[in-house]
C-alpha cells in the first residue's frame, strides 16, 4: 500500500467522516427541515451552499478538462453558467422566495391553481436532476476509481452508498450544513494546485494574471506539434453552436430546480438576493480559475509528457490507464508519444494535473477529497429534488394530501435511495462525458422550466393550458433534439446536442403565449398575486396600487 494511496484515502475518509457527522447532528425532524431547512440559512452560509450544489463534478473535475480540450470553444461552458446565475438571481430567485413554497413544481401547480401543472412539472424535475445526477456518480466514480486503483464502474457504486445515506439521513438541513463543509474543502483543493502550477511555471502565485503569458507560449508549440491553435476560436464547432450552447447553460442554470430551491431556505426575498451575491463571489473563485488550470494542463503535457519515449511515460500514466480514462498509443511506430496519440478523457485533467505536475502526494489527496465534495454536494441537492416532486408534490399534495408528517418523511427518503441507485446503475456506462450529460440535463432545463418560470413571473395573462403545453413541448422538442442529434447527426446550423435548449426555449414561450391567448384569462386574484411578486415583501400590490404591508417601515 503505498504513501499517495494512504494519505489520498485518509483525507477522504476524514471528510466523510465530516459530512455524515454534519448529516446526523442536523437530521431532518419535520417536513420543513427536510425541504427548506426551515427556512432559517443565514444568507453568507446559504450562498456557499449554493456554490457547492452548483459547482459539480462537471465543474471541478470536467470543466478544466473541457476548455483544456477545446481550447476557446470551451469558454462557452464558462459564461454561459456564470450568466446563468446573473439572470436566475436578478429574474427570478427573489420573486419564488417571496411566494413561500417548498419547490418549483409547487410554484407552478400554485401560481397556475393547477394539479396537472403541478404533476408535469415535478415529472420534469425528475428527469432534469435524474440526468444531472448520472453525470455526478459518474464523476464520484473517476475519484474512487482512481484513488483505489480500480475500475470506474465499482468506484461509481461505492459513491451510490455514500450518497443515498446522507441525502436521505439529513434532508435539505443536513445538506445545506454539509454542502458548506464541502464548499470550503472543493475551492481550497482546486486553488492550491493551480496557485502552485503558477508559481512553477511563472514565479507567480496569481495564476488569473500569469496564464495569459502561457497561452502566448503555447500558440508558438501548437504550429510546432501541427495542431489547431489553442485560443483559436470555433474549431471544434460552429459559431452557432458555441451561442447555443452559452443561451443554453444560461437559461437552464435559471431554471434549475435544485439550485432554485436554494433559495427558498432563506427568510425573506432580501436574503435571497444577498445569498446570490454571495454565492457569484464564491462560484467565481473557481471559474476564474479553471481557464488557469486548463492552460497550466496543458502546457506541462506538451513539454514534459509529449516527445517522450513511451517506454519512459511517467509512472502516473499507467496508474490512469488502469482506470479507462487514458491511452496511450504508438501510431507511427516510432516510439515517440505524440500529441495526437495522447487520448485523455476531459473528465480525468483535473485529477491527473497533481501528478502531471508533480504537487506531491498531500495535493493530489486534496484534490480527490475536493472532487468527491464537488460531487457528492450536488449529487445530495439533486436526489433531494427528485425526492420532494415526488413525495412532496406528487405524493402528498396530489396522491395523499392526508399523509402524516411521519408518512411523508419516509417516501421522501425511500425515493431519495432508490433514485440515487437506479442513476448509479446508468453512470455505469454513461452516455457521455460528464460536462456533456450535465449539458443535457441544461438543455432540459432551459426548455421547461427557464420559459415557465420566466412567464409565470413576469407575464401574469400566462395561465394553466399555456404553461402545460409549454412545458410538454419544450420537454419533447428538447429530448427529441439531444437524440436526434447524438444518434442520428441531424444539426441545425452545426447546433449539436449540447446546444439543445435554444430550439425547446423557443418552442416552449412560443407555444405558453399562444396558448395562453387563445384561452381564458388567470383570474384576477391570481394576476395581482402575480404582479405582487415583482415588488419588496414589505409591499403588497392589490387594486391596481402599491401598498406598504406596515406603516412605520
Amino acid at each position: 500500500m503505498d504513501t499517495q494511496f494512504l494519505v489520498s484515502f485518509s483525507i477522504i475518509l476524514a471528510t466523510f467522516a465530516l459530512y455524515i457527522g454534519i448529516a446526523i447532528y442536523n437530521k431532518a425532524k419535520a417536513t420543513s427541515d427536510f425541504y427548506v431547512a426551515s427556512r432559517g440559512v443565514p444568507p453568507i452560509f446559504n450562498g456557499m451552499a449554493i456554490g457547492a450544489d452548483w459547482m459539480s463534478a462537471a465543474s471541478f473535475i470536467g470543466m478544466a478538462g473541457t476548455i483544456m480540450l477545446l481550447g476557446y470553444d470551451g469558454l462557452a461552458y464558462i459564461m454561459g453558467w456564470t450568466g446563468g446565475y446573473l439572470l436566475l438571481t436578478f429574474l427570478l430567485a427573489p420573486q419564488l422566495r417571496k411566494y413561500g413554497r417548498y419547490t418549483v413544481p409547487e410554484f407552478i401547480g400554485d401560481r397556475y391553481n393547477s394539479h396537472t401543472a403541478r404533476v408535469i412539472a415535478a415529472i420534469c424535475t425528475i428527469i432534469i436532476s435524474f440526468t444531472y445526477s448520472i453525470g455526478q456518480l459518474s464523476g464520484s466514480g473517476v475519484v474512487i476509481g482512481r484513488l483505489f486503483e480500480i475500475d470506474a464502474k465499482l468506484g461509481t457504486m461505492i459513491g451510490v452508498v455514500l450518497i443515498a445515506f446522507y441525502a436521505a439521513f439529513g434532508g435539505m438541513k443536513g445538506i445545506t450544513w454539509t454542502q458548506v463543509a464541502q464548499y470550503i474543502i472543493l475551492i481550497i483543493a482546486y486553488l492550491i494546485p493551480v496557485i502552485f502550477m503558477s508559481l512553477q511555471i511563472t514565479n507567480n502565485p496569481a495564476p488569473w494574471l500569469s496564464y495569459g503569458k502561457i497561452v502566448g507560449e503555447m500558440g508558438e508549440l501548437d504550429r510546432q506539434l501541427g495542431i489547431s491553435e489553442y485560443f483559436a476560436p470555433f474549431t471544434n464547432g460552429t459559431k452557432w453552436q458555441f451561442m447555443a450552447l452559452m443561451f443554453t447553460l444560461m437559461a437552464g442554470t435559471a431554471g434549475l430546480p435544485h439550485v432554485i430551491v436554494r433559495f427558498y431556505t432563506v427568510s425573506t426575498m432580501k436574503a435571497a438576493r444577498w445569498s446570490g451575491a454571495w454565492a457569484l463571489l464564491f462560484i467565481g473563485l473557481l471559474y476564474l480559475s479553471a481557464p488557469a488550470y486548463a492552460a497550466f494542463s496543458r502546457f506541462i503535457l506538451m513539454k514534459n509528457v509529449v516527445g517522450q519515449k513511451i517506454s519512459e511515460l511517467p509512472e502516473w500514466t499507467a496508474t490512469w490507464v488502469n482506470t479507462g480514462k487514458l491511452a496511450v498509443a504508438d501510431a507511427n511506430g516510432d516510439g515517440i508519444l505524440q500529441w495526437q496519440e495522447l487520448t485523455i478523457s476531459n473528465d480525468i485533467v483535473v485529477m491527473a494535473t497533481p501528478e502531471i505536475a508533480n504537487l506531491g502526494v498531500f495535493v493530489i489527496g486534496l484534490v480527490a477529497a475536493g472532487a468527491m465534495a464537488a460531487a457528492l454536494s450536488t449529487a445530495g441537492g439533486l436526489m433531494l429534488a427528485i425526492s420532494s416532486s415526488f413525495a412532496h408534490d406528487i405524493y402528498y399534495r396530489v396522491l395523499r394530501p392526508n399523509a402524516s408528517e411521519k408518512n411523508r418523511l419516509s417516501i421522501a427518503r425511500w425515493t431519495i435511495a432508490i433514485a440515487t441507485l437506479l442513476a448509479g446503475l446508468i453512470a455505469l456506462n454513461p452516455p457521455g462525458a460528464i460536462t456533456q450529460i450535465v449539458a443535457w440535463a441544461f438543455a432540459l432545463a432551459s426548455g421547461t422550466f427557464f420559459p415557465a418560470l420566466l412567464l409565470g413571473v413576469w407575464w401574469k395573462r400566462s395561465n394553466a393550458k399555456g404553461v402545460m403545453a409549454g412545458l410538454l413541448v419544450g420537454l419533447g422538442v428538447t429530448l427529441a433534439y439531444i437524440f436526434a442529434s447524438k444518434y442520428g447527426g441531424f444539426t441545425i446550423a452545426g447546433i449539436i446536442d449540447t446546444g439543445a435548449g435554444v430550439f425547446g426555449a423557443i418552442a416552449a414561450i412560443i407555444t405558453n403565449v399562444i396558448v395562453s391567448l387563445a384561452t381564458a384569462a388567470p383570474s384576477q386574484e391570481i394576476q395581482d398575486e402575480v404582479v405582487d411578486l415583482r415588488y419588496p415583501e414589505q409591499m403588497t400590490y392589490k387594486d391596481g396600487e402599491v401598498w406598504l404591508k406596515d406603516e412605520n417601515l
